[in-house]
């Protein structure tokens, strides 16, 4: 019998299970062992399982090298998903930089190296700045660029620094998210900020809507995702509007929420899309 085993992260919340439960049920229905589990967990035999699938391991952005070692240990024992070079590439956001050098439409992004001095000036207008190791609005701060120059040196004492103009349009329109399983576009939704908020994340008061992609959107995607350095099985790209045309917010490849519960037949759409990679 196929085992799989699906990592999360130690104290799954609920927000967690909406995501895995699906999954392991849908493996279920297929015949497979599958087993939910913290990646952080020594006492698991990842090498006994034909696929490791990364999951909710929500808390890695703190522990960004411990995570790739463990991902490097199982990468080497038996297949994971995402592969070890897109889990490398996409948790450190450097790659937005990278995705705007190969002639993707991203965020204007800049990026600061960690122990260096703040710039004297970080530009004009009201920006956004956050850690470039980080996930859900974790460590961003909206201001005035003159406002946030104390701010940046804090976060350059603990890591690399993401300054991005603030995208007006959030406020209205939202982030869109296209989720894409396997080799083929599974749905969207719409996530929109509290009143007054800039931040989508259901935590910081964010709330989801379905949504139907524009062709455009789906062009951006796909071009994003030809760059990452590997194959993916899930995926989630999130747009913004700037100026009116879509453009990347975040590539989302290493445990992105894939929102499964709001479109029938996703968790088994992910499940094949899986299975589909062992030999």
């Amino acid at each position: 019998m196929t085992r799989v085993l699906v990592a999360g992260s130690r104290g799954c919340d609920a927000r967690a299970d909406r995501e895995t439960r699906p999954l392991l049920d849908a493996l279920a229905v297929r015949g497979v062992d599958a087993l939910a589990t913290a990646w952080d967990d020594d006492t698991v035999d990842w090498a006994g399982a034909d696929l490791v699938a990364v999951r909710t391991t929500w808390d890695y952005t703190a522990r960004r090298d411990a995570f790739l070692a463990w991902a490097g240990r199982v990468h080497a024992a038996t297949r994971l998903l995402n592969p070890l070079p897109v889990l490398t590439w996409n948790s450190h956001k450097r790659y937005l930089v990278e995705l705007a050098a190969a002639g993707v439409p991203v965020v204007p992004t800049t990026l600061l190296e960690a122990g260096g001095p703040a710039p004297a000036s970080l530009g004009e207008g009201t920006l956004v700045v956050k850690p470039a190791v980080s996930a859900g609005g974790r460590g961003a701060r909206l201001g005035p660029a003159e406002d946030l120059r104390d701010t940046v040196a804090e976060l350059l004492a603990g890591g690399d620094v993401l300054v991005q103009p603030a995208v007006e349009s959030i406020g209205r329109d939202g982030e869109v998210s296209l989720i894409r399983l396997g080799d083929a576009w599974s749905h969207a939704v719409r996530k929109l900020p509290a009143a007054g908020g800039f931040l989508v994340h259901e935590k910081h008061g964010g709330r989801l809507e379905d949504h139907t992609p524009t062709s455009r959107e789906v062009a951006v995607a796909e071009a994003a995702l030809a760059a990452a350095p590997g194959p993916v099985a899930p995926a989630r790209v999130d747009l913004v509007r700037l100026e009116g045309e879509p453009v990347v917010m975040e590539l989302e490849l290493v445990e992105p929420e894939l929102f499964l519960p709001r479109a029938p037949g996703a968790p088994g759409r992910l499940a094949d899309a899986l299975l589909a990679t062992l030999p």
